[in-house]
């Protein structure tokens, strides 16, 4: 009877861990059908003091919205509080660095975020993977240029509810998520954010 209920188990993880980074597709309001299906970190979320700024633009501070109500680290140990990020259209990159599809979204995300500093935030978040790898990936794909974050345990992730890599969610001024999915080698990602900042 054991067997029973280990082999599906068993051929569930296997097939989520050959998905890889999965199929594209995206869907402006969620990542339901169309979506790809790729494997969610397992930790529990667990409540984080909030660290000091990144000395970024405080934005609404302690009215920032609800979204943006999260801390972190950073890939390089520095602590980071997206309350920071209020105020302006954000873009969230989830990422592994052992992720073909988002080495190709890479060069991309480093463009927007760099044409648009200081008028939308561009953050990096990492999973699936241990931070040492997640660092190598940020110096091989020279995305350095903006935030990323090590969300070893899936914290933010399961925020949001993305549930694979090479995802973006892209939040409007106030918070409202206005995207989410798969931009094949990013493309269409600075007409979304130009959308929203002018």
């Amino acid at each position: 009877m054991r067997a029973r209920t280990l082999l599906p188990a068993a051929l569930a993880a296997t097939l989520l861990t050959v998905a890889g980074c999965g199929a594209e597709g995206g869907s402006p309001g969620g990542s339901g059908p169309g979506g790809d299906t790729g494997a969610v970190p397992s930790a529990e979320p667990s409540p984080a003091p909030p660290p000091a700024s990144d000395g970024g633009d405080t934005g609404g501070g302690a009215d920032a919205p609800e979204a943006l109500r999260f801390t972190g680290t950073t890939v390089d140990g520095e602590p980071f509080d997206a309350k920071t990020l209020a105020g302006k259209p954000t873009v969230l990159w989830f990422w592994a660095p052992w992720c073909p599809k988002c080495r190709a979204q890479a060069a991309e995300t480093a463009r927007v975020a760099a044409e648009y500093t200081g008028k939308a935030n561009v953050v990096g978040v990492a999973g699936l993977d241990g931070n040492a790898a997640m660092k190598d990936f940020v110096a091989d794909t020279k995305t350095a240029g903006f935030p990323h974050l090590s969300d070893e345990a899936g914290d933010v992730w399961k925020r949001f509810e993305v549930t694979e890599q090479s995802h973006y969610v892209i939040l409007d001024k106030n918070g409202k998520t206005v995207y989410e999915g798969v931009l094949p080698g990013g493309d269409g990602l600075a007409e979304k954010v130009a959308g929203l900042t002018g």
